[in-house]
């Protein structure tokens, strides 16, 4: 196998490159010396994140948290009730409503989708909770007016870095996602909340605070039993997977069962703050240096949706700055210059432009930036998004390929959900190759022993982690509860009042 596998451009496209002037060619080839992680590479960075995974479980510590979420086992299918869902992700608020009927692994949803204000993720505390209590206010007052309603069962996905040391509490490590919100950071989440749902009197009560990768686990888990890892490639990136409580060091003064299961958070953005392994190009030092929080998240600013149209920004800008260089020469490039102006979907809609003089990038860097691309930039624009997207893929690959080194997983399911994942162009094959790559199925895999017919560890659409399977395990932790397991939850009788009994 070759040690570079940049994935082979359309046919179509082949010949393209042959009118690009010499500066822009060999800025390309630069470009692709800076972008491309060969197979050698992505084995180190996987092997480093093996090593990283285990020190973050481990008392010590290490720079990716690996935080316990006190969700205790996988569901069964059986689960049964009406359970709110709540999700704050990094761009817009869902509340769900999902019925577990007694048909084993179905499910009945209903829900409104609300846009996270801009100024909210820069505000105060208090205007956060307040906005998100209004809009569970109005998704109760739309589908249940005129009802009694009592202690809804609710499960809070909370997709930002927080340590539990139960499951309906999180004190939040730090803000992620371009999030920088005042009073919040240090703090236990679940009482800021609950104060502005007592002040609207709503008939709430928060039941389990989750991470979006550990509802996608669970999700997927409940309607495909092969799942064993969920990820998120969006906004921003993580995944959760299923730990064995003796593996986890941190929890060794609990004296828990060593062969309990416990869903683990990886919150894996972090992975490789020390700048060990990660090929980070000077793009990617720009991007961390004018972060919020700079020297944090290293992983998830190389791959993560928030960042690649920044990187492909930085790269243009840095491109026309160049003496020798001619590129955008004698325009404006003021809209260009503005940071976060682009973001992954405009990287996405060049990778998908049809049109071999690629006259669907010409008409929107015309419309939107007011620049007119010869048909050489052109081509450049096309080849690093490429680069970027690509890096992206791989890279993500690194972190699914640890998991399962470290489990010894031979084969399994990865459920995956994210706008990345889902909407950008090629993604998922990339991703493909790179876990090929990473565990040598190539050399030595055999059909017959594998007994699949597909690749040995697949990554695959998630079921609604953030609705779906936060109502599952606030439907666990009930049962948990009601059977006198009461680990990893705070006052568990309190939880209970008002609340029916769930089925199982």
């Amino acid at each position: 196998m070759a040690s570079r596998a940049t994935p082979r451009r359309q046919p179509s496209r082949k010949g393209s490159m042959a009118d690009v002037p010499k500066d822009l060619l060999g800025e390309i080839q630069r470009l692709e010396e800076l972008f491309t992680v060969d197979t050698a590479k992505l084995k180190a960075i996987t092997d480093h994140f093996v090593s990283e995974l285990a020190k973050g479980l481990s008392k010590e510590g290490g720079s990716i948290p690996m935080n316990p979420t006190w969700c205790m086992g996988y569901p069964t299918g059986h689960e049964q009730g009406t359970f709110l869902a709540l999700d704050m992700g990094g761009t817009n608020l869902r509340v769900c409503e999902i019925n577990l009927p007694e048909e084993v692994g179905e499910f009945d949803i209903i829900q409104s989708k609300y846009r996270m204000p801009e100024e909210l993720k820069t505000g105060t505390g208090e205007e956060l909770w307040g906005y998100v209590a209004d809009c569970l206010q109005q998704f109760i007052e739309y589908h249940h007016e005129g009802e009694n309603l009592d202690n809804l069962p609710l499960g809070f996905t909370f997709s930002y870095p927080a340590t539990q040391e139960y499951i309906n509490h999180g004190v939040l490590q730090r803000w992620t996602k371009g999030f920088d919100i005042s009073g919040v950071e240090g703090e236990d989440v679940v009482p800021q909340f609950e104060a502005a749902l007592k002040e609207r009197g709503l008939p709430i009560k928060l039941t389990a605070l989750i991470n979006d990768t550990t509802g996608t686990l669970i999700a997927s888990n409940y309607t495909d039993q092969e799942m064993r890892i969920g990820c998120i490639f969006g906004t921003g990136c993580n995944a959760a997977y299923m730990e064995h409580c003796g593996e986890v060091g941190k929890l060794a003064h609990m004296n828990l069962d060593p062969d309990q299961e416990i869903a683990i958070n990886c919150e894996w953005g972090a992975f490789d703050n020390e700048h060990q392994v990660l090929p980070r190009t000077p793009y990617d030092v720009i991007i961390d240096k004018d972060s919020p929080r700079p020297g944090q998240q290293t992983f998830e600013k190389m791959i993560a949706g928030l960042y690649l149209g920044e990187l492909f920004r930085l790269v243009l800008v840095d491109l026309h700055s160049k003496a020798d260089v001619k590129i955008f020469e004698g325009q404006d490039i003021s809209k260009l210059q503005k940071p976060y102006s682009l973001d992954a979907s405009v990287l996405s809609d060049i990778e998908n432009d049809p049109y071999e003089n690629l006259q669907e990038t010409h008409d929107a860097f015309k419309s939107h930036l007011s620049i007119e691309c010869t048909k050489p930039e052109l081509e450049l624009i096309r080849r690093l998004t490429e680069l970027i997207g690509t890096r992206s893929a791989r890279l993500s690959a690194c972190g699914v390929a640890a998991i399962c080194k470290k489990k010894g997983y031979k084969t399994a399911h990865v459920g995956a959900d994210g706008s990345v994942f889902n909407k950008y162009p090629h993604f998922k094959a990339r991703g493909a190759q790179a876990l090929k790559e990473i565990l040598d199925w190539e050399k030595d895999r055999e059909g017959k022993r594998l007994g699949r017919g597909h690749d040995p560890v697949e990554i695959l659409p998630a079921e609604d982690g953030s609705g779906v399977g936060a109502a599952l395990i606030a439907a666990l932790t009930l049962k948990r509860v009601q059977e006198g397991n009461v680990v990893g939850v705070r006052n568990p009788d309190g939880m209970l009042h008002g609340v029916p009994k769930a089925k199982s």
